[in-house]
């Protein structure tokens, strides 16, 4: 049995909230880069131009690469050969998130009731998923998320009738539905099966994998990259003000799900798409 203290984590947390709020994720830096080279439109082409000057000024002078730093989302798989010391997890965890927020002068978004709207003035408390896994380790990811582009996500629950077209046809919706409004050019993350809360948090996580990387089972590999392209195909282009870079990747999760269900997460994030993961 392994142990980690509780302060160990919370100030890996806290410095995670920090970077991963002022520097691009290196996957989707290359992205952008990659866009940047593709993009026919002169208008998407000086849009994607000035991402990329925001990115630079934001890593130069250390401040923020979006000024909407997000709800601090986790997603925190923990070995089932480790204790933690010293206190909570879940009290670590949003203790560094505090820290991280204030200490990193990052605005704090959160308000502690959804209808009193009274703001904790600390970013707390965190969304935190959990998965418990073989090991000696703990491997936090953060995703801080911010909500112009997380009020355009939408869960559908399919009927297994719909099959692939209609799958296609719920996330492409989605995703015109959206428009300008989720800040494109856009990553979409999307969960398949489960139940009609696991396929919105599959959506969530599939947007902290590699904005190049592929699902392993080739049908859901070649799903994405059909959807991909029929995305970027809509025209609504970089800033929705046209070309042909609406998302930059689309990455799908899947679950087993009902023999009456076909449950379709789409969780939209604009083109900073912050994550980063820590194992301690």
């Amino acid at each position: 049995m392994r142990e980690i203290n509780v302060e160990k984590i919370t100030e890996a947390v806290k410095e995670m909230c920090i970077s991963a709020n002022l520097y691009l994720a290196e996957d989707m830096e290359c992205a952008l880069k990659k866009a940047c080279e593709e993009e026919d439109g002169k208008l998407g082409r000086k849009i994607l131009g000035q991402l990329m000057d925001n990115l630079e000024i934001a890593k130069e002078d250390k401040i923020p690469i979006c000024q909407d730093t997000g709800m601090a989302v986790f997603f925190v798989n923990v070995g089932q050969e480790v204790h933690i010391e010293g206190g909570s997890l879940t009290d670590a965890i949003n203790e560094g998130v505090r820290q991280g927020y204030t200490e990193g002068y990052l605005r704090k978004s959160v308000v502690g009731d959804p209808l009193l709207r009274v703001n904790t003035n600390d970013n707390t408390p965190a969304i935190i998923h959990y998965d418990i896994v073989p090991g000696d380790s703990l491997e936090i990811t953060i995703a801080p998320k911010g909500f112009g582009s997380e009020n355009m996500s939408k869960v559908y629950m399919l009927k297994p009738a719909d099959g692939v077209d209609g799958v296609k046809q719920a996330v492409i919706s989605a995703v015109k539905e959206a428009g300008p409004n989720s800040c494109p050019p856009v990553v979409v993350g999307v969960g398949i099966g489960g139940d009609f809360e696991l396929a919105a948090k599959m959506a969530k996580k599939a947007l902290t994998r590699k904005a190049d990387s592929h699902s392993p089972l080739p049908h859901i590999a070649k799903l994405e990259e059909e959807l991909l392209e029929e995305i970027n195909k809509t025209g609504i282009g970089p800033g929705g003000l046209g070309g042909k870079t609406t998302a930059l990747a689309l990455n799908i999760e899947t679950y087993a799900t009902h023999i009456a269900g076909l449950p379709v997460a789409v969780n939209m994030c604009c083109h900073v798409n912050r994550h980063m993961t820590k194992i301690l």
